[in-house]
């Protein structure tokens, strides 16, 4: 019994240090969004990692735009840069903005003209990914 819990531990940890790695990696492919070519930072990060693993399902978080700023919301979850679909909502459930319309593209700047509290699903395009790390970056101009 002894034998087999450590081994269970043991694919656990594993199996977590793995899907960190992985989002490690998703991390850096999205971090590169936040800059320009050559490789100057355009957009600060709001200094969180949005992360979910997702499996055909949806994640969903929320965050507060500031009226008067210029923001970048940047979404991978690998390589390729059209696996994440992400949508902006505001509090009633309208649509302001959906990567969807515009081939996943893995970003999109923004001005809001007033402060405005959303909901930012991300989604796996499950035609490209069916499972993964996806991640999201905010990042805003000063």
């Amino acid at each position: 019994m002894k034998t087999i819990i450590s081994s269970l531990l043991f694919i656990f940890v594993i199996s977590q240090s793995s899907f960190a790695q992985d989002c490690n990696d998703v991390v850096k492919v999205c971090e590169r969004y936040l800059k320009g070519k050559e490789g100057k930072t355009l957009f600060i990060s709001d200094g969180q990692v949005y992360t979910a693993f997702l499996d055909r399902e949806k994640a969903e978080f929320r965050t507060t735009f500031f009226g008067g700023s210029k923001y970048r919301i940047a979404a991978s979850a690998g390589s390729e840069d059209d696996y994440v679909i992400f949508t902006v909502k505001d509090l009633k459930g309208n649509i302001i903005f959906t990567n969807k319309n515009h081939k996943n593209s893995p970003y999109w700047d923004f001005v809001v003209p007033n402060t405005i509290p959303v909901i930012i699903e991300t989604e796996l395009d499950l035609d490209k990914k069916v499972t993964g790390c996806a991640v999201m970056l905010i990042g805003f101009k000063q």
